[in-house]
């Protein structure tokens, strides 16, 4: 009798879960998605590749990374709903609002809706030991710098930044995997990373190479906050193989971005895929430690979804409804 009755409870509690799993209206979801990510051999392609999985797993619809320019290019296929989701750090995403995102001037991008708080991106500057550049006034004039794919957070940045203290370069653009290859083979002196860390192609480039990671000095590092929407940022030691002391950085942040008319019931259930299972996305990159619901207020400047704020607050996030689009 007692094995019959724990039968029965077993019974009404799978029937009582798969009842409340169909209460989901699935009729107005996309048949698939894509999320928008940055070029390979960047953090951003791994990350949002690896949650593009976990969202197609867990709610059943077919999707993926999608290797594209970057954050401003993101905000575009964002915003006009040719990617479902995306990738942006806040430059891009308030310069894509206030409409002078690069590639549509003029344009104000208010389709891209916050989904979740991603993670720090730290600028950082990486040489060969070779070119004897330990510092930023080591750069040579004239130096030829790779600042990654055009438009890139990197890109759109970095160069005002080294413009600021000083720097006199020659401007390149290209994949971070191109760029390490470039600066192996002699065609570039420093490549300017603003990508999520450990970065796959540094950690290729100092498994081949013996290199040089720079870092700024604390007048440079004050200089740069005031110009720049960054904070103070610290790379710690042991974060790449061969770095062994703390470099003095600076650093933007990464949200997630979703197409503000998506269906609020999947953009609920894609972000409680993401951030639920917080090991998860750890398995997706180290970068994912900063993926945590109390991050939600480093977002000053895009709308919340509906369906992604409605998910956080229940989970301990306190977004207003002003800041929740349509709210």
């Amino acid at each position: 009798m007692k094995f019959l009755a724990i039968l029965a409870s077993c019974t009404i509690l799978s029937v009582g879960t798969a009842f409340a799993q169909s209460e989901v209206d699935k009729s107005d979801w996309p048949a698939s998605f894509t999320v928008g990510t940055a070029s390979q051999g960047g953090t951003y392609f791994v990350y949002g590749s690896g949650f593009a999985k976990i969202i197609s797993e867990d709610l059943g619809v077919p999707g993926g990374g999608e290797v594209t320019g970057g954050p401003m290019q993101n905000m575009a296929l964002v915003h006009t709903g040719e990617a479902a989701f995306g990738m942006t750090t806040m430059g891009p995403a308030n310069e894509s609002l206030k409409g002078t995102n690069p590639i549509a001037p003029g344009l104000n991008m208010d389709k891209a809706c916050a989904m979740f708080p991603m993670y720090k991106t730290p600028f950082g500057i990486t040489t060969l030991s070779s070119t004897g550049i330990s510092s930023v006034a080591d750069i040579p004039e004239g130096a030829k710098i790779g600042f990654g794919p055009a438009g890139s957070t990197s890109d759109t940045y970095f160069p005002a930044m080294l413009e600021t203290l000083g720097v006199k370069f020659e401007r390149r653009n290209g994949s971070w995997d191109d760029l390490g290859s470039q600066l192996q083979d002699g065609l570039l002196d420093v490549v300017a990373f603003a990508v999520g860390i450990p970065t796959p192609a540094v950690s290729q480039l100092e498994a081949q190479s013996t290199v040089n990671f720079v870092d700024f000095t604390d007048e440079e590092q004050a200089k740069i906050i005031a110009e720049f929407p960054v904070a103070d940022f610290t790379i710690s030691s042991g974060t790449y193989s061969t770095l062994d002391r703390d470099l003095k950085s600076v650093s933007m942040w990464n949200f997630a971005v979703a197409n503000c008319d998506l269906p609020e019931s999947f953009v609920y259930e894609a972000t409680k895929a993401v951030m639920a299972d917080h090991d998860r996305m750890m398995g997706v990159h180290k970068a994912a430690s900063e993926t945590l619901i109390e991050n939600w207020d480093k977002n000053k400047v895009l709308k919340w979804h509906s369906g992604a704020a409605k998910w956080m607050n229940e989970n301990g996030a306190s977004i207003p409804a002003d800041m929740t689009y349509g709210g």
